[in-house]
């Protein structure tokens, strides 16, 4: 649905075109249209209360385009604006770089200087009880299996405490080098864990408490999707009181939505329940929850991994013995707020009864998945993850799609702006606001491609390989790898090789690292961020991976001048929860290849598309060697998804293109 927004009077506050100049001659760059069409439609939104969604390419300065009518919203209306990213690495930009310099900028224009504050959820914040009160009895488990990771992780540990003693935020980010899970795990609890300020002795100095106290009292909250999700959807609220949001990288929205929703039940969730509550409650009922821990290990270790479409009978059995004997464990614990006056006993009673409640709701929640007359009554997939010589298998459960939970939760009761560099998939927004459930939000909404800085055609060149033959599942043929190593001779390295895994990228590192006379990293060789700061300053480099970097590069300059992409991006076949919903959109009269596949695909193949150009400056090659992208029936809808690059399937072109760059 396309409608135009109702103009709205403007507030005794400066209007938002003088800010944005005001805030652009601050720090030093220059007004560009597509920034300048994005703020207003940003602010007529706001005043009209109308959702928004905002396709901003890259160099558009989309971050200023939001964030300047979000801060005069904010004190006009002496409300919060909620910023919502996907990454760790924008939170970062949005608090150190983008907003001081804006807040500085501005604060003469405005009734204060903006203030701002990032709240994470609580885990991420280190819990000062839970420290003073040493190493909890219920992981030591978790140390018992390989001697070098339980002295890894006690170094770890010893970090930890050190830093508590000096931290004033209690934020893991803090933490440089970062620190393994299982070791953070000793010193934070879920907000279903904590016991509450007002009970907990540490109350008065939690991190979390804290945090979200600043949260309440400043112009602009930045988040994660997560966290948007959790407080839009939970029961008690973790976010300050706000009607605007603002969802960058909204093109991450539905899928860190459901990982948020998404439940696990294994043996290991159900034997931290059974160590949680033994001490508390007669050993006969919690040796009747260990049993059925060990069935479902059992059975799972027999199980082929997968989606599973109907319910065997041994596992139903097994999943309603561990419903009931966890609900058995949560009757025989009393009264929940028993033991309020103790916080030691009544610490251990809270972390009972959420490692219960876990269990046994989420045993419900996947009998419950079955039963439904019909594939369009199923709202949710139950699938066995097979898991890896680290982690056991587990069942996992999740909904055939989150739609109708942003409608009512989120789009429902507020605001939303939602911008990304890709949004418009096959050239329209209908996909994603479907998606959303945006049109059925009760509020009308707009979708607005503000366009990009870039001249594509002229700064780039998009080559499909058309004469290579389909890939297979079979690895690289020898034909890929061939053009491979031509493309990168041309472009002299410079090159970023997006797979389509990880073993398709480690398989071509290992075929061209002695065919080539350039340094080539693979993803994996160390971390990620070391290797893409390598890539990006020496300029011969080549670097090759998988799923991250298709996302989270940006390297602007001569360091990359050729994009590989080696397959168009579809989820796995295998994969159970998008063929689950694709099965589920086909049951209901819809294309379901289209609309998950295809969806994926495109969205996949913008963001690798998008690696190359990040600066004005920038010239180069995308070359996609899967010929199905202009060869099968949905090509069409793929093509229409990526800027607009001059296109050529003539291998001698990007070659020769390639050349004349090096030379330049």
């Amino acid at each position: 649905m396309r409608v135009a927004f109702t103009a709205v009077p403007d507030s005794h506050l400066p209007p938002v075109d003088e800010l944005l100049s005001i805030a652009v001659n601050a720090l030093g760059g220059s007004e560009r249209q597509g920034q300048i069409t994005m703020v207003r439609a940003v602010q007529n939104a706001i005043d009209a209360e109308e959702h928004l969604a905002v396709q901003a390419g890259t160099g558009t300065g989309k971050s200023l385009a939001y964030l300047v009518p979000s801060i005069r919203h904010a004190m006009d209306s002496d409300a919060p604006v909620v910023i919502s990213t996907a990454t760790i690495a924008l939170q970062r930009q949005l608090v150190d770089r983008d907003l001081p310099r804006l807040s500085e900028a501005l604060g003469k224009e405005l009734p204060h200087e903006p203030t701002y504050a990032i709240l994470k959820g609580r885990r991420n914040y280190l819990c000062r009880y839970k420290a003073s009160a040493g190493w909890p009895e219920d992981d030591e488990q978790d140390q018992l299996f390989d001697p070098r990771e339980v002295s890894a992780t006690g170094r770890m540990v010893q970090r930890i405490q050190e830093w508590a003693e000096e931290t004033e935020t209690g934020d893991r980010d803090e933490l440089v080098p970062g620190v393994s899970e299982q070791a953070w795990r000793q010193f934070s609890v879920s907000a279903q864990e904590c016991l509450g300020a007002s009970r907990c002795p540490s109350g008065a100095e939690c991190f979390a408490e804290l945090a979200r106290a600043r949260a309440g009292e400043v112009d602009v909250v930045v988040t994660n999707h997560a966290l948007l999700a959790i407080d839009a959807m939970g029961e008690l609220p973790v976010l300050p009181e706000h009607q605007v949001v603002v969802v960058d990288e909204a093109h991450e929205l539905v899928d860190r939505v459901t990982s948020v929703v998404t439940s696990e039940l294994s043996e290991a969730s159900v034997m931290l329940a059974v160590r949680r509550v033994g001490r508390l409650i007669d050993q006969p009922i919690a040796d009747q929850l260990m049993e059925a821990g060990e069935d479902l290990k059992a059975l799972l270790a027999a199980a082929p991994p997968g989606r599973i479409d109907e319910l065997p009978q041994v596992l139903g059995l097994t999943l309603q013995l561990i419903r009931d004997s966890a609900w058995r464990c949560v009757t025989a614990l009393g009264p929940r707020n028993a033991d309020k006056d103790d916080p030691d006993k009544a610490g251990q009673r809270k972390a009972a009864f959420t490692a219960l409640d876990e269990v046994h709701d989420t045993a419900v929640r996947m009998l419950d998945a079955y039963g439904h007359a019909s594939e369009t009554d199923r709202a949710e997939v139950v699938w066995l993850d097979g898991g890896t010589d680290r982690r056991p298998p587990a069942l996992r459960v999740a909904p055939l799609n989150v739609s109708g939970m942003l409608r009512d939760k989120l789009f429902g009761e507020r605001t939303v702006v939602l911008t990304s560099a890709t949004l418009a998939l096959g050239g329209t927004f209908d996909a994603l606001a479907a998606q959303w459930g945006l049109g059925e939000a009760g509020k009308d909404w707009q979708g607005i491609d503000v366009g990009s800085p870039f001249d594509h055609p002229r700064s780039g060149i998009l080559y499909v390989a058309k004469h290579l033959p389909q890939p297979g599942r079979d690895g690289l043929p020898q034909q890929y790898l061939d053009e491979i190593a031509e493309l990168i001779e041309a472009a002299g390295g410079r090159t970023l090789g997006l797979f389509s895994s990880m073993r398709a990228a480690k398989a071509a590192t290992e075929a061209l690292r002695d065919r080539l006379d350039v340094p080539l990293l693979c993803q994996g060789d160390d971390s990620t961020m070391l290797l893409v700061k390598q890539f990006a300053e020496d300029e011969p480099t080549c670097l090759f991976g998988t799923l991250s970097l298709w996302q989270g590069v940006d390297v602007p300059g001569p360091s990359l001048r050729l994009v590989i992409i080696d397959r168009v991006p579809f989820p796995r076949p295998d994969d159970p929860l998008t063929s689950a919903r694709q099965r589920h959109v086909a049951a209901k009269g819809g294309n379901g290849f289209m609309a998950v596949a295809a969806n994926h695909a495109a969205l996949l193949l913008a963001q690798g598309v998008g690696r190359l150009l990040r600066s004005q400056d920038d010239k180069g090659v995308i070359a996609v060697l899967d010929p199905r992208l202009v060869t099968a029936r949905y090509s069409g809808f793929l093509l229409g998804s990526l800027p607009p690059f001059w296109r050529t399937t003539d291998p001698a072109v990007p070659r020769a293109a390639l050349k004349r760059l090096t030379t330049t």
